[in-house]
């Protein structure tokens, strides 16, 4: 007789231990409390330091004897096109917050913010920064500061917020810390600062005939005594006040001798009647960036015009992310209600008992109904033990996912396939579960006599473990359905959130479950014989068809060492389990050997396996495809082109099949062309957090996801599985 069920210890060994790692890798992954960067797609955020001359010196209290002041900053260098702000960020925008937490005695005093630049967009003109811009900040070390006898350093943390915009804006933050040594001089940063110090506005000690004058809707501006360098040339004017002046107004300059005139228009929304005003004076055209200007302050008289009520979020800034945001409508499926969800979620695992990885597990349950087809009350309890397996599973993997969503991690269904550990430990179970069924080798011949009887003392628990990998081989694969419930249950209660995976899992093992109390199923099936050994070693197939897919996998995130690093060990670890189920001196010697070659093999390229690829790690892409990236669906819906994006993965079957069929069709390329729809793939084979964010906005958790973008229309959101008539019927609607 046949017996599968040690199969099912090794297996859950084996994903334990690959859950574990990834579980701390993830959970590890970009939250690293001592982290002076952060990086975006759009931004690197990086905390500096400058202390040339030291912190201070010891007085032999232990305590600092003189106020002493020392430099942090914030770098952000820009992706091109992207911009943040000033402290006054013009018609929209937000400025750049920073909160410290210092030690007592240490106090943080303002950004000494770098003279600004005119930002015209359309009909708004911001203020703010592109390329790199340090934002620093004065440390004063007071003799309040007192650290420990045995502290060698000075630790600060920093929490920022910044808005970033191209067309489109997108607020981000970051968490930041690093120590600063209390001896010794920190000087690596003396250029940056340097120049981020200099880019500071000179003040500007103007004479009593210098002033802002209130004059209707306008602000006059008199400024007597400016260098001569100036004189005759046309000033742009930042007032570091928001809310007052319109950015995008023209107003009127002229000069009279030295002193020079202008007339500013007032905001239409002006909030402030302010009595004094800062302003920073600079060279306009193609002098304002050789010089960091001038700041001026002066008092403000005449009568200010009734203000209107402050607004929390300024109107331009609401129009610009407004716009960020209208190609992501969501559609009619984020008002999904629970019981739709639960409903969806249910289908969506009946139908995932259809993917190629997950038939062979089911077919191993059928040999099972075979060889005890007259044990009824057996068939129940392992059904339900079955059942309960895969809910649990669900239900573990929701709960992973959620808490790694509370700690600030982009992840979505799937998430797992998205790190190589992950992807090298599923494709060692697959090569061993081929194995096995091919009969290479037989778990009785490895493991100890108690563990190998594993099946006659705790069949209810070894039913329960193939539940557990029937849900390790499925969670990569989306069926329709399940991504409109996937994508509420994210957002739900936590409670709430498990009931949809729990249903989902219940989905997936109902057909085992109803078969396990229908005795007339297993009479159903062929007597045990010669076939069930044949039916065995073709099972085998499928499992390593699986292990090849994954192999690609890996190679999109690894590279091409990487696949073929995990290639020669799967070979070695074959070669081991073979030697293993050889008797006497011929394995002690055979297996000795190739044990130690394969313990080698790993350790020295195992490194490759799970290391990320230097190039961005995706698939390439088809020819007729653009890649997507953040902002490019509202650039093309800004020159009217309806889009097409296929947000997709190298680790999603169902995605691979789609692409390969419907979206490889003649048919559906020529309906593509023919109304000039621009095809944008969304590829989310690594983690990546801006398709993460837009997979959200859609109502949707996971790939694969296929949506239809028009000006002036919601998204129009595809199925799971898509056929041909499917799209062109949607190209006719557009």
């Amino acid at each position: 007789m046949i017996s599968y069920r040690p199969l099912r210890l090794a297996a859950l060994a084996l994903i334990f231990l690959t859950t574990t790692c990834v579980g701390l890798s993830l959970a590890n992954a970009q939250t690293d409390p001592k982290k002076s960067t952060v990086t975006t797609p759009q931004i690197h955020a990086e905390l500096m330091a400058h202390a040339p001359q030291g912190i201070s010196t010891y007085s032999k209290d232990t305590s600092y004897s003189t106020l002493t002041t020392v430099w942090v900053g914030l770098q952000l260098t820009h992706q091109p096109g992207w911009h943040t702000y000033w402290k006054n960020p013009g018609d929209s925008g937000l400025p750049t917050q920073l909160q410290w937490t210092l030690p007592v005695g240490v106090t943080a005093g303002d950004i000494q913010w770098p003279s600004p630049k005119r930002l015209p967009l359309d009909q708004l003109v911001n203020y703010g920064y592109e390329g790199t811009v340090l934002l620093p900040v004065p440390l004063t070390i007071t003799p309040d500061f007192k650290p420990g006898l045995l502290a060698s350093s000075l630790p600060i943390q920093l929490k920022a917020s910044w808005l970033v915009c191209r067309l489109e804006c997108i607020p981000e933050e970051g968490e930041f810390s690093l120590s600063l040594p209390l001896k010794g001089s920190t000087a690596i940063n003396t250029a940056a600062f340097d120049a981020a110090l200099a880019a500071r506005p000179q003040a500007w000690v103007a004479d009593k005939a210098s002033r802002f004058t209130v004059q209707g809707d306008a602000l006059q501006l008199t400024i007597a005594g400016l260098p001569s360098s100036l004189h005759g040339k046309s000033l742009d004017v930042f007032p570091e006040t928001a809310e007052v002046l319109n950015p995008s107004a023209p107003g009127q300059q002229a000069w009279k001798g030295d002193t020079w005139t202008a007339s500013l228009p007032l905001s239409a929304q002006r909030s402030q009647s302010p009595t004094q005003l800062a302003a920073v004076l600079k060279l306009s055209g193609p002098g304002e960036t050789s010089s960091p200007g001038w700041r001026v302050e002066l008092p403000v008289s005449g009568v200010w015009p009734t203000v209107v009520a402050p607004a929390p979020i300024s109107p331009a800034l609401q129009v610009a992310l407004d716009g960020n945001t209208r190609a992501a409508t969501p559609p009619p499926a984020v008002s999904l209600g629970l019981l739709a969800a639960l409903i969806g979620a249910l289908l969506g695992g009946l139908i995932l008992n259809l993917m190629p990885c997950v038939f062979p597990v089911l077919a191993i349950k059928v040999l099972n109904f075979t060889r005890h087809a007259d044990d009824h009350r057996g068939h129940r309890l392992s059904g339900l033990a079955y059942t309960a397996g895969v809910m649990v599973s669900f239900m573990a993997l929701g709960l992973l996912l959620l808490g790694l969503r509370a700690a600030g991690e982009s992840l979505g269904w799937g998430f797992q396939l998205q790190n190589p550990a992950v992807v090298a430990g599923l494709a060692t179970l697959f090569t061993v579960i081929g194995l096995n069924l091919a009969g290479v080798f037989e778990f009785g011949s490895l493991l100890p006599s108690g563990l190998a009887a594993f099946q006659a003392r705790h069949p209810v628990l070894d039913a329960f473990l193939t539940g557990v990998l029937a849900v390790a081989v499925a969670s990569p694969c989306s069926a329709p359905f399940m991504g409109a419930s996937l994508g509420l249950a994210v957002t739900l209660p936590a409670a709430q959130a498990l009931l949809i995976f729990a249903v989902l899992g219940l989905g997936l093992a109902l057909p085992y479950l109803l078969a396990s109390f229908v005795p007339s199923v297993a009479r159903a099936l062929p007597k045990p014989g010669a076939w069930m050994d044949a039916l065995r070693k073709l099972l085998a197939f499928p499992m390593f068809a699986t292990v090849v897919w994954l192999v690609w996998v890996l190679g999109q995130q690894s590279g091409i060492d990487g696949a073929g690093a995990l290639l020669a060990i799967l070979v070695a670890m074959s070669a081991v389990l073979w030697s293993l189920s050889l008797q006497g001196y011929l394995r002690r010697v055979i297996a000795t050997f190739l044990i130690a070659a394969c313990g080698y093999l790993i350790w020295s390229a195992g490194p490759f396996v799970i290391k990320l690829s230097a190039d961005n790690g995706t698939q390439s892409t088809p020819q007729g495809w653009q890649a997507w990236n953040p902002g490019k669906v509202d650039q093309l819906l800004a020159d009217q082109k309806t889009v097409f994006v296929d947000f997709t993965a190298a680790w999603c079957v169902t995605c691979q099949y789609n692409k390969r069929t419907t979206l490889a069709n003649a048919e559906v390329q020529a309906a593509f062309a023919a109304k000039g729809i621009v095809m944008l793939q969304a590829d989310w084979t690594r983690r990546d957090p801006a398709i993460t964010a837009a997979l959200a906005q859609l109502g949707r958790n996971g790939v694969p996801v296929y949506v239809f973008y028009k000006a002036g229309r919601a998204p129009l959101v595809l199925s799971e599985i898509l056929s041909v008539q499917e799209v062109r019927e949607a190209i006719e609607t557009l």
